[in-house]
């Protein structure tokens, strides 16, 4: 058997909870060091992983520990330099989504995987999700033809975070798109076949999170309304090279029903697609046909996850190939950053210059 793949955490907050569910279920895996600013949280986390060291300094955990593997789950803004330190002490590693606050930042992470010969993987976990690979390989296969048009949905009706730092710029980059629209705008973009984004036009804004909260009604009350300098709406729309346009919006603060949407759908030449209800619709006998999967395996959120934390480690130890690479992550970045910066001019379109 292969020698268990030694893992350390840089962040053990609450995205990594379930990350570390998963791997510690895994017999070819061992937790062996975590490293948090948070003396509460490192704290928690020892009481639950007794066997794991413990640091407050992830370079000093990358000095003292012989480690194979790191995942980096920080707010977005400590995503880089954890991630070049890692990749730089010999581990491959994992980053979760966003990749990083720019596309510069990115650039230096792949940049530097490339250089030091490890793995650079994101964590776009909606790749792995049944319902998108049905959709990817419908685009693969042609049912679908020449794809024209993406549309992106990410919208919570009142979903203000009150918790972590989603409201604050200069930690996250952004508010709803970059938190939960990157999500559906990576799934879209890959099962579209990663065509690549060449300009952007956004319109942006705020109208509720920066306000006091205690007399507004939601499941998430009490946020932060006095650090909160984020967007609670964003549309926006992108092109690419070979022609076809994503539209997208996102919201942590829309007046919809229903209350929550998380979705795509996908237009092309001889056909269209759904996320959710999963659906492929195209023309077959003469007639017009809705297809539908009699079955899908399991895309609970738990079960998504866990497939993203299984493929990083089969494509560490078993060399198995990834399908969120860190490529991928900075072309996702190239497309957000271009939104935020269309916005700052008014909803110009701005263009995306990519140089891998």
């Amino acid at each position: 058997m292969t020698q268990p793949l030694r893992v350390g955490f840089i962040g053990v907050g609450g995205i990594a909870d379930l990350q570390l569910k998963t791997l510690s279920r895994r017999p070819d895996v061992e937790l062996a060091a975590f490293t948090d600013i948070s003396p509460a949280t490192r704290e928690r986390r020892g009481d639950e992983y007794p066997h794991v060291a413990l640091y407050d300094d992830h370079k000093l955990m990358l000095k003292n520990e012989s480690l194979d593997a790191v995942s980096v789950c920080t707010p977005n803004k400590h995503h880089v330099l954890p991630t070049i330190h890692a990749l730089k002490a010999g581990c491959h590693v994992l980053v979760e989504k966003p990749m990083a606050m720019s596309v510069a930042e990115s650039r230096r992470m792949v940049n530097t995987a490339a250089d030091v010969g490890k793995k650079l993987v994101i964590g776009f976990q909606y790749r792995f999700d049944p319902r998108t690979q049905f959709i990817r390989r419908a685009v693969e296969e042609g049912v679908l033809g020449t794809i024209l048009y993406g549309r992106v949905q990410a919208m919570r009706r009142r979903g203000i975070p009150n918790w972590g730092v989603f409201g604050q710029k200069d930690l996250q980059g952004g508010g709803p798109l970059i938190d939960i629209g990157v999500h559906v705008l990576e799934m879209t973009h890959y099962a579209m076949g990663r065509p690549r984004p060449v300009s952007a036009s956004a319109d942006m804004f705020t109208y509720l999170g920066n306000r006091d909260s205690s007399d507004i009604q939601s499941a998430w009350a009490g946020w932060d309304h006095e650090t909160y300098d984020v967007e609670d709406l964003a549309v926006g729309r992108i092109r690419f090279d070979n022609g076809a346009v994503i539209q997208l919006e996102s919201a942590f603060a829309a007046h919809i029903e229903p209350a929550s949407i998380m979705n795509f759908e996908l237009l092309g030449e001889k056909g269209g697609a759904t996320w959710a209800p999963t659906q492929v619709r195209c023309d077959e006998l003469g007639h017009m046909v809705d297809k539908t999967p009699a079955w899908l395996a399991d895309h609970s959120f738990n079960a998504v996850f866990a497939q993203k934390m299984h493929g990083f480690v089969d494509h560490v130890l078993y060399d198995k190939p990834t399908i969120a690479p860190g490529e991928d992550g900075l072309v996702v970045q190239a497309m957000l950053n271009a939104l935020y910066r269309s916005a700052e001019k008014d909803g110009r379109e701005v263009a995306i210059n990519l140089s891998l």
